[in-house]
């Protein structure tokens, strides 16, 4: 099932890698007395991630990715051992990446440009800049679960400094979205990102750049800008409309797929 969130690229590029559709699911689990949804990216081999995800993070070969909403206020001091007992409970086996948000994943935003895709969560409850006072650090912000969480499949192999560069071209990317946005912010305290590149092989050679002006950086900061711009805009009108009521049991209408393509 697809569903109509995408934005193409400008016309006119054609280099023959537009990379397959990426296929996110949602389902559910009971926690702290409320069914909570989580998405999961089953990438399967051939895949290297670079992230800085509570489980998983680093940059390495990773089969899956999991989102986990969790509730606001979320007080465990394990979300690495909390993520991979999830991704136990959904039956992903193999080496993953973990992402934790107190924002609605159902309200997911994506977009894509010419083969990279970009999946982004996005909750602005904190705003905040990066460079802010000193006396403005707080001890355990690391273990806040991230609002903003940015997720970049790229079909392509990026060599290790262009996948970190790419890193930033995303997180340039964002802060460009929420100021286009109308948010006086470079982020919240928790963001996160993950960039998904393929492996290099026989015939794969890794892309050296990855960024703004590279091709593959260019591509993955019009699709993460556009899937931020929109998550923003999503997420005033939601708190302007209040909180959306939840329900205490996972049901069939937990689980659906979401089909992540430019048709």
């Amino acid at each position: 099932m697809a569903i109509p969130q995408q934005q193409a690229g400008p016309p006119g590029v054609d280099d023959g890698v537009f990379g397959d559709p990426v296929v996110i699911e949602r389902s559910g689990r009971p926690e702290d007395g409320e069914c909570r949804h989580l998405l999961v990216w089953r990438a399967g081999p051939g895949w290297r991630m670079l992230s800085s995800a509570v489980l998983g993070g680093g940059l390495g070969e990773r089969e899956w990715l999991v989102n986990a909403q969790v509730r606001a206020g979320y007080g465990r001091t394990d979300p690495d051992r909390h993520l991979a007992e999830l991704a136990e409970d959904l039956g992903l086996r193999g080496p993953g990446v973990g992402l934790m948000t107190a924002a609605r994943v159902d309200a997911f935003t994506w977009a894509r440009d010419h083969g990279v895709t970009a999946v982004v969560t996005t909750g602005i409850g904190v705003p905040t800049w990066a460079s802010a006072p000193a006396d403005g650090d707080a001890p355990g912000d690391a273990l806040v679960p991230g609002t903003i969480n940015i997720v970049v499949v790229v079909p392509v192999a990026l060599s290790d400094a262009a996948a970190v560069n790419l890193v930033a071209t995303v997180t340039e990317a964002k802060v460009q979205a929420l100021l286009e946005a109308g948010y006086d912010c470079s982020g919240t305290p928790s963001d996160a990102v993950c960039v998904a590149v393929r492996r290099t092989g026989p015939g794969r050679e890794a892309e050296p750049f990855g960024g703004p002006r590279s091709r593959w950086g260019s591509r993955a900061a019009r699709a993460v800008h556009a899937a931020v711009v929109l998550g923003a805009e999503r997420d005033r009108a939601g708190r302007v409309r209040g909180p959306v009521p939840g329900h205490l049991r996972s049901t069939p209408g937990c689980g659906r797929t979401f089909v992540l393509s430019d048709e």
